[in-house]
């Protein structure tokens, strides 16, 4: 339930706290006061378009904040606790701003959020009837999404969409390796041609790397044996080595340390590198017998470069690349000879069509048996609503088959008794196209989940009594969850359990949008203005006051 929306420099409105209640309510007043404002302004708090024009004049950016109850169990709560945005408990507060250059800012319980994600919160805090929305009814697409709506079929009709798009993919790619043929032939071949060849090579990642150390090694090897022997001669090989020397050198300090011990550190020192150089010259002596100058493995190795080096020219890469060209390679061949599987192709666009031909099949049985009861409650309101002895059917029929499935689903009405049926645009006028579209929304919006409800000036077109009736149905609804109604008929607002007035004055030559809670009455004198226009009568008053009062004892 929305319990408070404030409002900051947006479009006509300055500075507006609003506090809600259960139960039903409404907005009136005068055209062009600003009443659409407000729920503009809520429709940009749960993730609607945010445009620069928004903006007050004069004003650098709109913010709009809204507090709703949320019950641990509702839809809504169980969506923050997925989404890991859990505020206090069973509240939930969103904020969104615009700023002048266009930038928006949105946050759910202090945390920021993309508008995709307020919007999906929205959708489970509030369901919103907008004006004019039953010109839409004339349309066969929307009376097939309003069927489906009635039903639930929502995730059904989801799931049948991605199933046809799956169908129609595998049915072009069946066309499309048809079309080709003898390029895709080649194309096969050439990739079979690379991989043949890489796989032939079997160069290994690190390969190249480790046979050009291998390479320089054998390369040089009576370098390397002549060299580390020398070495090792030097370091002790005769009484010249560096080794001899250095222990004489040692055997003298010895003595001058019996002179003075401060050089026995020096001393230790000269040990340490006589170790260091005794292990230097064994490990030369080791390496030098590990020498092997083996030319026919030399020439293995250049030939096994040479390989290597004409692949890469062959394939016009680098050395280094050649192992990831194999992979690629293997990768594209496997799927050119997918595509050129014509009866793997053809068993896939099969197997897709079945699929989608079932979920079709169910769904078409769901509208099938869902038109009846639906057709039956929007027939019973529309009875209430100044059509007496009218109905609605709603057809469903074989159809093309598409996305949304193989139905064509058509609203067929008889506006009053002893009318044939016929379709909207044929029969309905446009007030009883309002009441009809009025008929569907009470039966929808009395099984949506949504614990708010608004209507924008969804009884444009009606008066009199079909006006009371809806301000009951309005009613009716508003004892099982919140419903906030911006209307101009005063059979409706009387029908309400609290009400605001919505005006237009201006501050400073600038037009500015106020909004005050009504209380007995302030609340008479609306009802009044509403009908009575500018000339306030104690008659007018007088009929105001026993319409709320009527309105209260239904």
């Amino acid at each position: 339930m929305l319990l408070s929306l404030s409002i900051r420099d947006f479009v006509l409105v300055h500075r507006l706290d609003l506090a809600f209640s259960s139960g039903f309510g409404v907005l009136t007043g005068e055209t062009g006061a600003g009443k659409s404002i407000l729920l503009g302004a809520l429709n940009l708090a749960l993730g609607g378009r945010a445009e620069g024009d928004l903006i007050r004049q004069g004003a650098e950016r709109a913010e709009i904040t809204a507090e709703f109850s949320c019950p641990d169990t509702s839809p809504a709560a169980l969506w923050l606790q997925a989404q890991d945005l859990v505020g206090d408990p069973g509240l939930c507060l969103v904020r969104r701003s615009v700023e002048s250059g266009g930038r928006s800012r949105a946050q759910i319980n202090g945390v920021s959020v993309t508008q995709a994600q307020l919007k999906a919160l929205g959708e489970c805090l509030i369901d919103i009837h907008g004006q004019h929305a039953h010109y839409s009814l004339l349309k066969p697409a929307r009376q097939m999404e309003i069927l489906d709506e009635a039903l639930g079929l929502a995730e059904d009709t989801a799931a049948l969409a991605v199933t046809w798009r799956d169908w129609k993919a595998a049915e072009h790619a069946l066309a499309e390796a048809a079309r080709q043929g003898e390029s895709l032939a080649q194309t096969l071949a050439q990739y079979q041609w690379v991989a043949d060849d890489l796989r032939r090579l079997g160069l290994q990642a690190e390969e190249w790397a480790q046979i050009q150390v291998e390479h320089s090694r054998l390369a040089h090897a009576a370098d390397l044996l002549t060299g580390t022997q020398a070495v090792a001669t030097e370091l002790a090989g005769d009484e010249m080595a560096t080794l001899t020397r250095l222990s004489g050198a040692r055997q003298r300090l010895s003595s001058l340390v019996e002179i003075d011990p401060q050089l026995a550190e020096t001393q230790a020192l000269i040990d340490s590198a006589m170790a260091e150089l005794e292990e230097a010259a064994r490990s030369l002596n080791r390496y030098a017998e590990r020498i092997d100058i083996d030319p026919q493995a030399l020439s293995q190795i250049e030939l096994r470069m040479a390989d290597i080096s004409a692949t890469a020219r062959r394939h016009q890469v680098a050395v280094e690349a050649l192992p990831e060209l194999f992979a690629t390679a293997q990768q594209r061949l496997a799927e050119a000879q997918a595509s050129a599987d014509l009866q793997a192709l053809q068993q896939a666009a099969v197997e897709a069509g079945r699929k989608w031909q079932a979920q079709a099949d169910r769904v078409s049985a769901a509208r099938a048996q869902g038109a009846v009861p639906l057709a039956a409650a929007v027939t019973a309101v529309m009875q209430e609503l100044a059509m007496a002895g009218g109905r609605l059917e709603i057809v469903v029929e074989r159809g093309p088959a598409g996305p949304q499935g193989q139905d064509s689903v058509a609203f067929q009405v008889a506006p009053h008794a002893g009318q044939g049926l016929k379709s909207l645009a044929q029969t309905a006028s446009g007030g009883e196209l309002s009441r009809i579209g009025l008929a569907l929304q009470t039966v929808l919006a009395a099984d949506k989940g949504s614990d708010t409800l608004v209507f924008d000036e969804v009884d444009a077109g009606i008066g009199g009594r079909v006006a009371s009736v809806l301000g009951q149905k309005l009613a009716a609804l508003g004892r099982g969850r919140q419903v906030i109604c911006v209307t101009h008929l005063p059979q409706v607002a009387a029908a309400a359990d609290y009400q605001f007035a919505v005006s237009k004055t201006l501050d400073a030559g600038q037009a500015i949008t106020a909004v005050q809670r009504l209380e007995a009455d302030a609340r008479i004198d609306e009802i009044a203005r509403m009908l009575g226009g500018l000339e306030m009568t104690a008659t007018t008053r007088q009929h105001a006051a026993e319409m709320i009062r009527k309105a209260a004892t239904v």
